[in-house]
């Protein structure tokens, strides 16, 4: 019996896809929230933890990231449904040492094929998805330019990035320079915008 924790923050989507695993015999499925993920996944130590990574808890994927090591040294694989769309998803999902990519618009069976492969120790990727995972390698900032936008993003002033990272705001403005051309945007709303799209915020 392989047992399944799904995790997304949309209850009616949860239990739809919940009621869709539970369907087969091999598969044991338990549902969360974010909110609960990591107290499920310590009760009920699952093989395979399914994850929407577009799902509003999941702030993306910092929850994921964490909870991909709650659950890593409990010998979980950790499987994400992932739209084609925004590669830099992909790319967070990997670095969150993600086993398994499955494609949102993909039908059931290969969600199915996904979760197995993964329980069984195997990495499990989406064909669909095999385009995106070439662009991952497009992601023109750096983890510190991802950082200092995410702080803006969230509202932050060039003095709260600054405090906030330990950095002058003479670099801050630098690196919001370096951002906003590497991403093509117009300023930095802009390339707020152009990175949620692609997924890298």
């Amino acid at each position: 019996m392989i047992r399944v924790l799904l995790v997304h923050d949309t209850s009616l989507l949860r239990s739809a896809l919940g009621a869709l695993l539970g369907r087969e015999p091999d598969l044991e499925v338990v549902q969360a929230s974010w909110g609960t993920a990591r107290q499920q996944a310590r009760s009920l130590q699952p093989d395979v933890c399914v994850v929407d990574v577009d799902c509003p808890g999941s702030t993306t994927l910092a929850n994921a990231a964490e909870f991909a090591r709650t659950v890593a040294h409990k010998g979980s694989a950790l499987l994400v449904l992932a739209s084609p769309a925004r590669p830099g998803m992909l790319r967070r999902a990997f670095d969150a040492r993600a086993l398994g990519y499955v494609n949102k618009d993909a039908g059931p069976q290969r969600l199915l094929e996904g979760i197995r492969e993964v329980a069984g120790g195997r990495r499990f990727v989406d064909e669909s998805l095999a385009f995106s995972f070439l662009r991952v390698a497009e992601m023109p900032l750096t983890p510190r330019e991802l950082n200092v936008l995410e702080l803006a993003a969230e509202g932050a002033t060039i003095a709260e990035i600054a405090r906030g990272l330990h950095l002058s705001q003479g670099t801050v403005r630098n690196y919001m320079s370096a951002i906003t051309r590497k991403t093509g945007a117009r300023n930095r709303v802009d390339a707020i915008r152009i990175s949620r799209s692609a997924g890298w915020l």
